[in-house]
């Protein structure tokens, strides 16, 4: 089945309203034919990117939401307010959330309901430490989190998986284009246990541990990696721009 390619930037706590605005109109400016482009900014700067992004075809998230609608839940922000503000994704998950946070499995999944609710796509994260790839646990590990991470209701039009190796993100280190396909090929195969196999052969699983320039082709090629969940180059207009037209082969 053809995926149409995703490529992802996660802002993480990254941009004060000059930098991030110009940021976003950089990437606005940018071409996006052949694939599509998502920029997930901190919620300090949604409105504006928002604003930025206006009359482009680049798609805008949040990097978290709350599993309620509303509520006394001070710092938080709700799937239904990242809606309001013309978001179309949610990145969920994320190991730095599960990590800082704590969040666990089950608090992703249902996260992932109050976005399907909102009608927000929803990406979810998964991944393997460094001591679990070591011990050659990687596919227990991400089996596990995606039984535990994932709604039975997941679609391929609601749902979209980021394979993020913890010890890749951030550190320049990457495994192989072929060694991080295999855990693609697992996730999809593990998927089409839980959700059948045409839902699973639609939706788009994205690689997310140091993609850059230089290694996106090659990454990208590789026949179940769908895109990239982008941190570091995301935040350079031109290096994202570049992996958005890696993707288109």
């Amino acid at each position: 089945m053809s995926r149409t390619p995703l490529i992802a930037g996660n802002w993480k706590m990254n941009g004060l309203l000059a930098d991030g605005t110009a940021l976003a109109t950089a990437v606005a400016q940018g071409d996006a034919s052949g694939c599509e482009i998502l920029v997930c900014p901190p919620a300090t700067l949604i409105h504006a990117v928002a604003q930025a992004l206006k009359g482009s075809t680049v798609k805008l998230g949040g990097q978290d939401c709350h599993a309620a609608e509303k509520g006394a839940h001070t710092g938080d922000v709700s799937a239904a307010m990242l809606k309001d503000l013309r978001c179309s994704h949610v990145i969920l998950g994320h190991s730095e959330r599960r990590q800082d946070h704590g969040e666990t499995d089950a608090q992703v999944s249902e996260k992932a309901l109050a976005a399907y609710a909102a009608g927000l796509v929803a990406v979810i994260c998964v991944g393997e430490t460094e001591a679990e790839r070591d011990a050659g646990d990687t596919m227990k590990v991400i089996s596990a989190q995606l039984d535990g991470s994932v709604p039975k209701g997941a679609t391929a039009e609601n749902t979209v998986i980021a394979y993020e190796p913890v010890w890749a993100i951030g550190t320049g280190r990457t495994p192989t284009a072929e060694e991080a396909n295999a855990v693609h090929v697992h996730i999809r195969a593990h998927l089409s246990g839980g959700l059948g196999a045409d839902t699973a052969s639609g939706m788009r699983i994205l690689y997310g541990g140091s993609m850059k320039p230089g290694n996106a082709a090659e990454l990208l090629a590789q026949s179940d990696i769908d895109g990239g969940l982008i941190g570091g180059a995301a935040l350079k207009a031109d290096d994202f721009l570049a992996i958005a037209a890696a993707s288109k082969g």
